[in-house]
Formats: structure tokens, C-alpha cells, sequence
């Protein structure tokens, strides 16, 4: 049953800077049950910042289970940028197919293979600005590549980050980016690497788009709720 909620509640509440340790230890214990996003799953059992790069590429405006069937298709094929690099486009195209832009997915992915192999001697940069040299890498691959790759400091920033700390009122940003730079400023640094791990979790199973789960939020006493007209 869905409910439509009353505006004036909720500009009582809001997530505070005060309240981001208890808010955490919430998400923590929530999400253990959940399933891990698909790219730190890739981080933990590989260890590899090219897998961690490449399967980020695939994953934007895709699904994650789109997400992992083709990146375990392409990695069963090739896991070097030396492997990627000798493959043709449309043999990449065959095996990421259906993710998202798939076409414009496996160009990106084989041209920077062989920049990789051409400046970087094959190693995925460790530094934001070097992985930004890349056509095809944002901020968010870029931030994921360090704290998922190299396991240092950076928040990635995806939709869902961006969708829940401003609807918990925590923040107030326009695009993802800028809410990347707001959390650098408000969020302590211990939580940089998970709050990403943490909220795309929450945010495909319960702190979802469109008619959130709030019923079964633990975080519902500090939500604003900002943008949200129905609930379940």
C-alpha cells in the first residue's frame, strides 16, 4: 500500500552533521543482508584496479545484475588491457551486450586499454587526475577506481549517494559532483570508502527512487524525506 506523505512532518527532520556515526552504524547492520554492489564485489575478490575500472564503465546507467553478467562475459575473455587492446570493437560489443550504450561502452573500453598500454606501462593510475585523462572516466569511476583499486581516501559519488544524502536533508546539491565535494566537507574521513557501498545497497532495496520502502527504514527518525510524495 502506498501513502501519500504530509510535507509539513518532515521539515521537522533531517539528517545532521551530528548524527552521520549513528546513521552509518545503522546502515552498517541493514545492508548486511543485502547484496554488495557488483564493482566492490569485483575489488574484493580480485584485488585488481583494471577489473575495478572496467566493470565501473559498464555499470554506469545499467543494472547490476546487467553489470555483473557482462563483465564476468568479458573478463572470461580478456582481463589485461594487453588482451582488451588486441580485440576488436564489435568482439567487446558482443560480450557486454545488452548494458547500457554498449556500443559507445566498448570503444571507451578498448581505447583505454591501449592507453594504458602506451603511457601508463598497463597500470591503472592511482591519482584522480591522471584516471580523469581518460575519455570515458568521471569522477565517480575515478573516486571508485582509488577506493575500490587502490583502497585509498575518495567518495564516489553515483545516483543513489547523491539521491539519499540529499533526501535525508543532510546536504542540498544539484548534481552529483557537487554533492561529492559537499560530503568531502561535511562527511568524516573514515566513512569516505563505504558510504558509496553502503547507499547503493540502501538505495536498490530499500531508500529506492521512486515510492521508498520507509516503512522498513531504520533512518526514518532522521530523514527529511526531501522530494519524497509517496512511500510504502
Amino acid at each position: 500500500m502506498q501513502h501519500r506523505l504530509a510535507p509539513f512532518y518532515f521539515r521537522r527532520l533531517r539528517v545532521k552533521k551530528s548524527d552521520i556515526p549513528v546513521v552509518i552504524s545503522i546502515l552498517k547492520k541493514e545492508v548486511k543482508n543485502l547484496p554488495l554492489p557488483y564493482v566492490t564485489d569485483v575489488s574484493i575478490r580480485t584485488s585488481d584496479p583494471f577489473k575495478v575500472l572496467i566493470s565501473c564503465i559498464l555499470s554506469l546507467r545499467t543494472k547490476d545484475a546487467t553489470t555483473k553478467a557482462a563483465s564476468e562475459r568479458l573478463f572470461k575473455k580478456a582481463g589485461t588491457p594487453e588482451e582488451l587492446a588486441s580485440f576488436g570493437v564489435k568482439e567487446i560489443e558482443k560480450a557486454i551486450y545488452p548494458a547500457g550504450f554498449y556500443k559507445v561502452k566498448a570503444r571507451t573500453i578498448k581505447n583505454i586499454s591501449k592507453k594504458l598500454i602506451q603511457l601508463y606501462r598497463s597500470k591503472v593510475p592511482d591519482s584522480i587526475e591522471e584516471l580523469l585523462k581518460f575519455k570515458g572516466v568521471g569522477r565517480k569511476t575515478a573516486n571508485l577506481v582509488l577506493t575500490r583499486g587502490y583502497n585509498l581516501p575518495g567518495i564516489c559519488v553515483d545516483t543513489h549517494v547523491h539521491r539519499i544524502t540529499n533526501r535525508w536533508g543532510l546536504i542540498k546539491t544539484k548534481s552529483p559532483d557537487k554533492t561529492e565535494f559537499a560530503l568531502r566537507n561535511i562527511l568524516p574521513k573514515r566513512y569516505w570508502i563505504i558510504i558509496n557501498d553502503l547507499l547503493v545497497a540502501y538505495g536498490q532495496n530499500i531508500c529506492v527512487p521512486v515510492s521508498p520502502w520507509c516503512s522498513k527504514c531504520r533512518i526514518y527518525g532522521y530523514c527529511k524525506k526531501v522530494g519524497v510524495l509517496r512511500m510504502r
